[in-house]
C-alpha cells in the first residue's frame, strides 16, 4: 500500500508547553530536518487555541509534504485538514475515526498488548504504536513494552511505531527490533538544534 510505504522514519510529537509562536518555530525546524510525520499533541491548551494551532501546523506540514496527524481528536483533524489521527484505548475507535476521516491515516496506541494491535488492524489502522519502549521522561509511569513486540507486530502487515524514551543512543535498538517509525518528543524538541537532531535521526534509517 502506497500510504503505508511512506510511513517510515522520524515521527515527531509536539511538546505540550510553550506558546504558539515557539511551537511553530520548533516544528518548522523539525520539518527542515526531515521528519517523516508530525503529530500534534497538546493536552493543556484550550480548544480554540488547539484549533488555531492545528490549522497552522497542517499548513506548515503541507508545504513540506509531511503527513500531519492529530492526537486523540478526529473532529479536530477533519477541521484542520490534517492527514490523519492517532488514537489510544480511551479515545474514539479506529473504525469510528475511519468514518470521520475517510481515506486518511489512522494510527493506534497499543501499549504493551499485541491483542490491541491485532484489533486495531482488523478495524483498518494504518500503523500501530507500542511503548513505552524505554523509560520515558514525558510519561514516567507509562507501561513498558518489550522491544520483542516490535518484531512480533511486523506480521500484522502495517508499519510499527516505537514510542517512549527514545534517544539517539537507543534508537538503533528500536529500529533493529523492527520499528518503522520512531515517535520522539523530548530528545527532538529539547535539542539545542532541532533541525540537526532530526537529521541525525533520519540518518539512522538510511
Amino acid at each position: 500500500m502506497k500510504l503505508q510505504r511512506r510511513l517510515r522514519g522520524l515521527y515527531a510529537i509536539t511538546p505540550d508547553a510553550g506558546d504558539s509562536a515557539a511551537l511553530f518555530a520548533k516544528v518548522s525546524a523539525a520539518l527542515e530536518g526531515g521528519i517523516a510525520l508530525l503529530q500534534y499533541r497538546r493536552k493543556t491548551t484550550e480548544a480554540e487555541m488547539r484549533r488555531v494551532e492545528a490549522i497552522e501546523l497542517a499548513k506548515l506540514c503541507r508545504q513540506r509534504g509531511v503527513p500531519f496527524i492529530v492526537n486523540d481528536d478526529a473532529r479536530l483533524a477533519a477541521e484542520a485538514g490534517a492527514d490523519g489521527v492517532h488514537v489510544g484505548r480511551d479515545d474514539d475507535s479506529v473504525s469510528g475515526c475511519r468514518r470521520t476521516l475517510p481515506g486518511k491515516i489512522v494510527g493506534a496506541s497499543c501499549y504493551d498488548r499485541m491483542e490491541l494491535a491485532e484489533a486495531a488492524v482488523r478495524q483498518g489502522a494504518d500503523y500501530v504504536a507500542f511503548g513505552s519502549v524505554f523509560a520515558s521522561p514525558t510519561k514516567p509511569a507509562a507501561v513498558r513494552a518489550p522491544l520483542e513486540l516490535l518484531a512480533q507486530a511486523r506480521r500484522l502487515g502495517v508499519p510499527v511505531a516505537a514510542i517512549g524514551g527514545i534517544t539517539l543512543d537507543n534508537a538503533p535498538q528500536a529500529i533493529a527490533a523492527g520499528a518503522d517509525l520512531l515517535a520522539v518528543l523530548s530528545d527532538l524538541f529539547d535539542a539545542p538544534d532541532i533541525a540537526q537532531r532530526a537529521r541525525q535521526y533520519v540518518k539512522l534509517f538510511a
